[in-house]
């Protein structure tokens, strides 16, 4: 079990994005046919730079493990024919298993007798599986965009150029697609030789290093960070150290070396922002920050290679980004001639949708619906600045700097918004509206925020249901799902109460020139919305049958949903559930029977009834009490006190009286019941477990 296979996968230089996933997908694939093929092993590590992907598969067996299996197959009557022989089900079952007919028995299962086989089989020598599933999981890599090159039936993200596979220092020849596995690899493609011949894995990482590939990639990491880190200092600032774009630079370098630039001190009258955004997103360089936060003139790059030229490689970065600012820097002064109202003007010109009008349309209805969500959650203290937000929210998409830095749409809203003077928390609701811009970004803060982006994010959801665009399967191309799970999100981590419904059918509203069943589409983004939040809640740990418990409730408010899903998860773990369960249970059941929910206490008769009545009139009342609190496992608690009152009247009492009106008092009775735990949650869902 001392083995271990050394497999590199050499590529033309990779997108940076891909690296991960590539990685794990080929690792995971792998572990998956070794198991399958029975080849024990300890674990698989996995390496990469932009022109390679390293895997080494420490502790593999000798050899498969040897199979012995037993095998089932047809029935003896479909198996054997009138003269005893052996039919075509019964031919194909042993040709699809390798057996002849003496390797075949029949065998008793339940009333019938089976066709049986008993499948022996040696295991193979790890080397030859090894030389089996390698170029599969290789191709087993999905990408969104992949390449044919060279009349090769696989695609990849970039051409495969050459194969390293060391099986035990000895070179195991795994062939893919006409590329044979050798013990030749390749250095950096500028400082390092272009053929290295390697005889294990220590020669192969100690002579990679020589060559400029320092392959391990968390190792190119630390460097980058130390690297960045002492330049900042020498700079007399420290380095804005944002982890996506270092996973970013540590994916597109193979020997990293930090250095610094400079640029104009003019260009830090840009908002801050402004001048990070061409040199983090757009460039890849590292801001400078003083001990304040303030931006210095400085920024800090990482180079695939050595120090030689340095000064060439920094005045040419300096250069671009100098283009980049200077750009910003004009379109910042061209934008601030104007005011947001004029920008927003010329969103009539801008189509969000063919059937849904303009952008200036959108944000009219933005508008109208912010303002119904104020009402709704009577905050009306909030009313204006709400509006004003949302009737400039949209404008900044039409300014030369957002024209040109997409990625700086609300930021720039809100700066510009700044510069004329409007309310501060106008300013920061038109940034913080497109929040969350991700499964897991942040949320907005203000409760402004918070309202103008619920009613973008579900306006654009009301719109498309009602011109029949919804998210079917995995597509999804206008991130329905992802507006309503910010929705959702906003709602639930700022505990706005709110009516999801009411609010659905006021955005549908804003499309009264358009034709369709204001019912049906409600329904439809309702159970859209239920989908989101089952999806929500299971992630949080929160059992599948406890959420169906909620959704039944026809609760529509989902910070409720929310407290009271995490105290029915908690709830349920109780000993006498599964009685309790029980018997309200057979209360829904008779409930539905029920056709009304007035009960005449004169028509109560016996003793288990009444006394079933009064203590629900106490338990109504203290649910009630519990229910406005939000105490909803006191509310539980409260209502399961009625358990021992309705198994005596069941036990004591025929519910279906002869006579009609002592029967339907009862059943009114239990309907009232019924409700009061549906006011709670909808116990009938949770299993028995």
């Amino acid at each position: 079990m001392n083995n271990y296979l050394l497999f590199e996968v050499g590529v033309e230089e990779m997108p940076s994005r891909f690296v991960a996933s590539t990685l794990k997908q080929i690792k995971e694939s792998t572990e998956k046919m070794l198991e399958e093929k029975r080849v024990k092993f300890d674990e698989i590590k996995t390496y990469a730079t932009p022109r390679r992907l390293t895997f080494i598969i420490e502790g593999l067996s000798n050899k498969q493990e040897d199979l012995e299996e037993e095998v089932k197959g047809p029935s003896k009557k479909i198996s054997l024919d009138a003269d005893g022989n052996f039919t075509k089900p019964a031919q194909g079952f042993m040709r699809s298993k390798g057996l002849n007919p003496e390797d075949i028995y029949f065998k008793q299962v339940g009333k019938d007798e089976y066709l049986f086989a008993t499948i022996k089989e040696s295991g193979a020598e790890t080397s030859e599986v090894l030389k089996e599933i390698l170029p599969l999981a290789v191709k087993s890599v999905v990408f969104p965009k992949a390449m044919h090159w060279a009349g090769k039936d696989i695609r990849f993200v970039r051409p495969i150029r050459w194969l390293v596979a060391l099986l035990n220092d000895e070179v195991l020849p795994v062939d893919l697609e006409g590329i044979i596995a050798s013990n030749v690899t390749k250095g950096h493609r500028f400082l390092g030789s272009k053929e290295i011949i390697v005889n294990s894995v220590e020669d192969y990482k100690d002579k990679l290093k020589e060559n400029f590939v320092i392959l391990d990639q968390e190792e190119r990491k630390a460097i980058i960070v130390e690297q960045a880190n002492k330049v900042a200092e020498s700079l007399g600032g420290k380095v804005v150290m944002d982890e996506d774009l270092l996973d970013e630079v540590t994916c597109i370098v193979e020997y990293p070396t930090a250095f610094y630039g400079e640029f104009d001190k003019e260009y830090l009258k840009l908002p801050k922002r402004v001048v990070i955004t061409p040199m983090q997103d757009h460039q890849r360089y590292f801001p400078v920050e003083d001990k304040n936060g303030d931006l210095l003139p400085y920024f800090i790059a990482v180079r695939n290679g050595d120090s030689y030229g340095i000064e060439n490689v920094k005045a040419g970065n300096e250069k671009v980004l100098e283009a980049r600012l200077a750009d910003a820097l004009f379109f910042y002064k061209e934008d601030t001639k104007r005011n947001l109202a004029f920008f927003k003007d010329r969103l009539k010109t801008v189509v969000f949708q063919e059937k849904l009008g303009t952008i200036y349309d959108k944000s009219e209805r933005i508008t109208k619906l912010s303002a119904k969500i104020v009402d709704a959650l009577g905050c009306t203290d909030k009313k204006s600045n709400v509006v004003r937000a949302a009737e400039l929210c949209k404008a900044d998409l039409v300014t030369n700097m957002v024209f040109e830095f997409d990625e700086l749409q609300g930021y720039m809203g809100m700066e510009y918004s700044k510069l004329e003077g409007e309310n501060p928390e106008v300013s920061l609701a038109i940034y913080e509206h497109y929040m969350p811009i991700a499964a897991g970004a942040e949320l907005p803060t203000s409760l402004e925020g918070s309202i103008v982006s619920i009613a973008d994010k579900l306006d654009s959801i009301a719109g498309f249901f009602a011109i029949g665009i919804q998210p079917t399967g995995s597509q999804d191309p206008f991130a329905l799902r992802r507006q309503a799970l910010g929705i959702l999100n906003i709602l639930m981590s700022n505990k706005l109460t709110i009516d999801i419904k009411e609010i659905s059918e006021a955005a549908l509203d804003n499309y009264s020139d358009l034709e369709f069943n204001k019912e049906e589409v409600v329904g439809q983004m309702m159970d859209f919305c239920a989908e989101r939040i089952k999806n929500m809640f299971r992630d949080m740990g929160i059992r599948y049958d406890v959420v169906e418990a909620i959704l039944n409730a026809d609760i529509n408010d989902i910070s409720d949903m929310h407290q009271r899903a995490l105290e029915l998860n908690e709830w349920i773990n109780k000993d006498e559930l599964v009685e309790m369960l029980t018997a309200f249970n057979r209360v829904s059941t008779l409930a539905e029977k029920a056709e009304g929910i007035i009960v005449e206490e004169s028509l109560l008769v016996e003793s288990p009834e009444k006394e079933l009545y009064e203590s629900f009139k106490s338990v109504k009342e203290e649910v009630k009490d519990y229910l406005e609190a939000k105490e909803y496992g006191k509310a539980l608690d409260s209502f399961a006190t009625l358990k021992p009152a309705v198994d005596n009247m069941f036990d004591n009492v025929m519910v279906m009286d002869k006579d009609d009106n002592i029967r339907n008092n009862r059943l009114n009775m239990l309907k009232n019941i019924s409700d009061t735990m549906l006011s709670i949650c909808d116990l009938n869902k949770i299993e028995y477990k």
